[in-house]
């Protein structure tokens, strides 16, 4: 049985989760530490000036990325609080609140950026464009989640009022891909898309790709990091959280499996 595919799902517990884990935040950052770097340098040093805007385009290196991020994010939450609530998952609904945080901040940076970019663009820092609006709407609904799942005491209600939120927000997600097609805005069409070749530079592409995967690193850096506190917090009685802290275990109190 040790061969069987299924011995991933040994890490579905909570104890065994939080091991591998800090194993692999290290490796993460240090993976989002180079890939921010090499892609900030292609970005910003070797990247050609756009014919158009300037110099002032290459804050795409940065929104893109964190665009991307902020819906992917979104969607990854939401899948993993539906299968806590569906099948009484605990960790599943942990590691979507883990999520939210990472994934509000990344919809704030994208807006942010977005702002940037928009006034030597668009002559204005916001416009009440599609685009831009259902962003904004993707971080209140990150911010319903964080608000719900705190604001009940019981762990297992705030898990499922979280997860209805999350699911039903996620249908803003379509909404702010297809935002661009769907209406005449004045955000610009995607520079990249599975479906047809790219509308830039290798240069270019290169450099937002590595800083989407250096975002990648960070998001799963924070994540796991955050996810094994929520751990420990929910499983403070538990005995294996005992025996991490070098604090001997209480009679009867249940110990790691192994």
């Amino acid at each position: 049985m040790s061969s069987s595919p299924f011995r991933f799902f040994q890490f579905a517990a909570p104890a065994r989760f939080y091991g591998l884990a800090g194993v692999l935040v290290p490796w993460c950052w240090a993976a989002f530490a180079a890939l921010a770097a090499v892609g900030l340098w292609i970005g910003f040093f070797v990247a050609p000036t756009d014919a158009t805007q300037g110099e002032s385009y290459r804050i795409i290196f940065i929104h893109v990325p964190a665009a991307w991020m902020s819906m992917l994010l979104y969607l990854v939450m939401a899948f993993w609080a539906a299968i806590g609530w569906a099948f009484n998952a605990r960790l599943a609904s942990m590691t979507a609140r883990a999520i939210a945080p990472t994934g509000a901040m990344f919809t704030f940076l994208a807006l942010w950026t977005g702002a940037l970019w928009g006034k030597p663009t668009w002559g204005t820092w916001w416009v009440w464009d599609a685009r831009l609006t259902s962003e904004l709407i993707l971080l209140f609904l990150y911010a319903g989640f964080l608000s719900i799942v705190s604001a009940i005491d019981d762990p297992r209600r705030a898990d499922r009022a979280g997860a209805l939120v999350a699911i039903v927000g996620s249908i803003n997600v379509p909404i702010i891909y297809f935002s661009v097609k769907w209406w005449n805005t004045l955000h610009q069409g995607a520079s990249v898309s599975v479906n047809a070749a790219p509308k830039m530079a290798s240069t270019m592409l290169t450099a937002m790709l590595l800083m989407t995967l250096a975002f990648w690193a960070y998001a799963f850096a924070v994540v796991f990091t955050r996810a094994r506190a929520i751990v420990l917090e929910r499983d403070r009685h538990a005995g294996w959280v005992r025996e991490a802290a070098g604090v001997a275990p209480r009679a009867g109190a249940p110990r790691m499996q192994t």
